[in-house]
């Protein structure tokens, strides 16, 4: 049954942030660090792919459970489990691709599966996946799942373009931001249903953060620009840094002018 909310008392009660600019620059920078993280922790640091996944999906538990207890939407908390579930999702299609021997072309429609079912379990309960109205614990289940999905499936479908279909990364980069502008385009100018405009943006801003992060930290033997993946991984940690910042400002600032207006 769909809940009936005042759209000011529902926009208070979403656990998430509203789809603006600055979320999709936070957005595209948590999956590119996603990306470089967990290249850095099981390569660079030598701890391997199963240990990585262990300890990340652990860290992402603890994450969550924060979330999950904030009851409405906080910026660090929020974006903590976002560049998380970011690492763990990667981590998820790496482990399959590189301990288990799956094709990318199997990992990619098994997540695009796994993800369309989620929508339809979704919409089958609570007869709606607008993101706008996230203030329960079960569309809140449905919502992260949905993200661990999409994060698999981009990261599975920007590899099999960049690497087994040779493309490269930048090539595989601009023609995913290509994608992502057409669907812009029909969002704002051709009447494209909105939550099916966001959806496909959140699965394609995957690869086209993770195809400009491996094209930085990776040598350029291998076609990157040899950055590494400490150094793209700490610029980008920065850059979430001061947006999170900026977005808990900006948020207790439009909260305060509210309690003003109500006052009034």
């Amino acid at each position: 049954m769909t809940l009936l909310v005042d759209k000011p008392v529902a926009s208070a009660l979403n656990r998430v942030p509203d789809v603006t600019v600055d979320f999709w620059l936070i957005k595209v920078m948590a999956v590119t660090m996603g990306e470089t993280a967990a290249d850095y922790l099981a390569v660079d640091l030598g701890l391997g792919l199963t240990v990585t996944s262990l300890i990340m999906t652990g860290v992402l538990i603890a994450a969550l459970v924060l979330q999950f207890a904030q009851k409405r939407y906080v910026p660090w908390a929020y974006w903590l489990a976002v560049v998380l579930i970011s690492i763990v999702g990667t981590l998820v299609t790496d482990n399959l691709v590189d301990n288990f021997g799956v094709r990318l072309e199997t990992t990619t429609i098994v997540f695009s599966i796994l993800l369309a079912l989620t929508f339809a379990v979704w919409y089958l309960s609570e007869k709606t996946l607008s993101i706008h109205t996230i203030f329960t614990t079960r569309r809140e289940i449905f919502y992260w799942l949905a993200i661990l999905f999409t994060f698999s499936l981009g990261t599975a479908a920007g590899d099999l373009v960049a690497e087994r279909f040779d493309m490269g990364y930048l090539a595989t980069g601009l023609i995913f931001g290509g994608v992502v502008a057409l669907i812009a385009l029909g969002y704002f100018r051709l009447g494209l249903n909105g939550i099916l405009a966001f959806w496909l943006s959140y699965i394609l801003t995957r690869p086209l953060g993770a195809s400009f992060g491996d094209l930085l930290s990776q040598p350029v033997e291998y076609g990157g620009l040899g950055f590494g993946t400490t150094f793209t991984s700490l610029i980008f940690l920065g850059c979430i840094v001061a947006l999170v910042l900026y977005m808990t400002l900006k948020k207790a600032s439009d909260e305060a002018d509210e309690i003003l207006i109500e006052n009034d």
